[in-house]
């Protein structure tokens, strides 16, 4: 779905490069992560993608086409959600969505029902500038997909939201993908990464420092080892082994033996650990 070779990119009177010579793959089907710290470039190449940035060195091919030979059709098979919602804030939120979704060529089926799903029909009839942000962040999800696009660029999609409705948010995402939808996700939120993408980069400093699976990069960078908690006299403890060999190691056998084992896995590294490993830097 999409092909990006050699992306270079500087805004206008920067002395440096938003984006420096990167190159990936997004295929059908995948929901792929681009994870880092604010002014890491994630934005910038959305924004590129999409064609709100240009002037832009190297090639975006987007659907089989260089993005710079695509007209305004390309915007019927693509829905957007940036962090900070842009909605007509004197406009109620059944009113926002019948306004964009009349853009479309493909119009909205069950404008009612996306609302009930991420529980705002209740303020179907609620001018937007009364909402919240979290109330924005859901409703601006519904109107990036409400015309059922191939493409969703989604930046931060559970920021401002409360843990119920982040998960149902995470839960469309995931059927949106089982219905064959491509989804480029923008984050510095690990857990969510690690929850619905296939695949994730690390990006930093306008680069990408690395590509794979969330497990991969997880199995690749974390240590081979068992972390044990156990109580023992009462006391809750912990203790690490190697995982080569453990089936002979006479310590962890007398552990299982004499202690009751209350948590017991392996020691993956997180995505954050392994970002902060490769860029010292912190997600922030």
């Amino acid at each position: 779905m999409i092909t990006v070779k050699s992306l270079d990119f500087r805004y206008a009177n920067s002395g440096k490069h938003a984006v420096n010579d990167m190159s990936f793959e997004i295929g059908k089907g995948e929901i792929f992560g681009f994870l880092g710290p604010s002014g890491a470039g994630k934005t910038t190449v959305q924004r590129l993608i999409i064609g709100l940035l240009r002037n832009y060195g190297g090639s975006i091919e987007v659907m089989g086409k260089e993005r710079k030979s695509w007209n305004k059709d390309f915007f019927e098979s693509i829905g957007v959600a940036f962090d900070f919602p842009n909605l007509f804030l004197k406009l109620s939120a059944g009113e926002n969505l019948k306004l964009i979704g009349s853009y479309y060529r493909n119009k909205p089926a069950d404008i009612k029902g996306l609302l009930d799903r991420v529980g705002l029909l209740p303020d179907i009839n609620t001018r937007t500038e009364n909402f919240s942000k979290g109330m924005k962040m859901r409703l601006n999800f519904v109107r990036a997909i409400m015309h059922q696009p191939e493409l969703l660029f989604l930046d931060e999609p559970t920021s401002g939201l409360d843990p119920v409705n982040a998960h149902i948010i995470k839960e469309i995402i995931l059927e949106e993908k089982c219905k064959g939808r491509t989804i480029f996700l923008t984050t510095h939120n690990m857990t969510v990464a690690e929850q619905l993408c296939d695949r994730v980069a690390f990006v930093n400093e306008g680069k990408i420092v690395a590509t794979d699976s969330p497990k991969n990069l997880m199995v690749q960078f974390g240590k081979p080892r068992l972390k044990v908690e156990y109580l023992k006299d009462k006391l809750l403890l912990n203790q690490e082994f190697d995982l080569g060999g453990l089936g002979n190691n006479v310590a962890f056998q007398d552990l299982l033996r004499t202690s009751v084992i209350k948590t017991m896995h392996s020691a993956e590294a997180t995505l954050e650990e392994i970002f902060i490993q490769l860029t010292g830097r912190n997600l922030l």
